[in-house]
Parts: structure tokens; C-alpha cells; sequence
């Protein structure tokens, strides 16, 4: 029971890593081998597999062990809430290279837009970024919406895009994005605003992330 368990919720780590994407390791796997993410009312399937995984685990590794049952079991559980974001950050400042050891800090990300003509939409993006291999690394940016929408916000950066950065070795670096949006052509489409988090996807070569 022990040995199952351990496998089970290792299981659990692997598929709830935030890595190389935003979203979990499971999501990545699944959409790539064509397998539905999200089911028609929202839920995620790879979460509840998860959730199914970590809860066989835990009733496993109790029933195995005849000592500190229940602070066996916390432990665990705090374990599996901290360990897949501190195993994605050491590895990448040990073994990751390329874009794989570019770290996005989105909640720190965030973009501006306002009018400055009729036609004319003028957006300004600051994205954080921090490169934590020894290497140089270049790559391209483009952005995405977080949700479908048929009024788009972030994505109309990508009409002169995508945009070229360049991290030298271990710096850390504020990419400052600026420029001039032709929006006559575009309907509904947005006067200003702003937007925090902005998800965009790193490309080099045959390489990407979507973060």
C-alpha cells in the first residue's frame, strides 16, 4: 500500500506542475494527445483525476504507516499545494535552458490602451521577465486571450507583432512594449482600458510556451 501510494501521488506532483505552460503539466499532456480538457459545464477533467489520484494516495499512505496518521497526512497535503511550483522554479535554475529557464512573472504583467485618433489605437505593454540560465536567450512574443471573447483586448498587439526579446544571462528584465494599433477595419472593438495578467506565448524556433 505504501508503494502505490507513493506512485499515486507522485502522479499527482507530475500532473499538477505548472510547466512548460500556465496551465498544469496534465492539461498539456491531454491536449496534445487530443483528449478533452474541459467538460461542457467547465469542470476540468485532469483536476478531477487529480483530486481522485491525491485522495487514493492519502487513504494509501494512512492505512500503511502505524504511526502520525493524521500529521502524515497534512504534511502531505501542504506538500502537494507548495511542491510543483518550488519543483518547476529549482529546476529552472539548475537544468532548464532556452526559453524552458525564462521565468514570467504574469501577475506583475500588464497593458494599457486609449485612443489617440479615429482610427488609431495607441497600447503600451510591461511584461517582467527573468532569465535564470547563464545563456543569452532570444525569443518572439505573441498574446492570447485568456477566454474567447468577440471583443479582443490583448491580441490586437499581435497586429504588428510578434515582438523580438533578448535576456542576457541571469538578468532580470521589465520588456517594455509599445505601439500603434490600426483599428478602422476592426467592429466593437475597444477605446482604452487596461488589463492585468497578460497571457502571451513564448516562441524559439520549434519551441513554445504559453504562459
Amino acid at each position: 500500500m505504501l508503494y502505490i501510494a507513493i506512485i499515486l501521488y507522485v502522479s499527482v506532483l507530475i500532473l499538477n506542475l505548472p510547466f512548460p505552460n500556465e496551465n498544469p503539466l496534465g492539461e498539456t499532456i491531454a491536449s496534445k494527445l487530443n483528449l478533452p480538457v474541459r467538460a461542457a459545464n467547465g469542470l476540468l477533467y485532469v483536476g478531477i483525476i487529480s483530486l481522485f489520484l491525491l485522495l487514493a494516495s492519502l487513504f494509501l499512505l494512512s492505512n500503511s504507516i502505524s504511526k502520525y496518521h493524521v500529521r502524515t497526512t497534512l504534511i502531505a497535503i501542504m506538500a502537494v499545494i507548495f511542491a510543483p511550483s518550488m519543483i518547476v522554479s529549482s529546476y529552472q535554475k539548475t537544468f532548464a535552458t532556452g526559453i524552458y529557464a525564462v521565468s514570467y512573472e504574469r501577475k506583475l504583467s500588464s497593458c494599457n490602451f486609449n485612443m489617440i485618433n479615429k482610427k488609431t489605437l495607441h497600447g503600451e505593454c510591461k511584461l517582467p521577465f527573468k532569465n535564470y540560465s547563464s545563456n543569452d536567450v532570444k525569443f518572439s512574443i505573441e498574446f492570447y486571450e485568456k477566454y474567447d471573447d468577440d471583443v479582443h483586448t490583448v491580441t490586437l498587439m499581435n497586429n504588428n507583432g510578434p515582438y523580438e526579446v533578448e535576456l542576457k544571462g541571469n538578468q532580470r528584465k521589465s520588456e517594455y512594449i509599445e505601439t500603434n494599433i490600426d483599428v478602422s477595419k476592426i467592429k466593437n472593438h475597444i477605446e482604452g482600458g487596461s488589463e492585468m495578467g497578460v497571457n502571451i506565448i513564448l516562441k524559439s524556433e520549434s519551441k513554445m510556451r504559453k504562459l
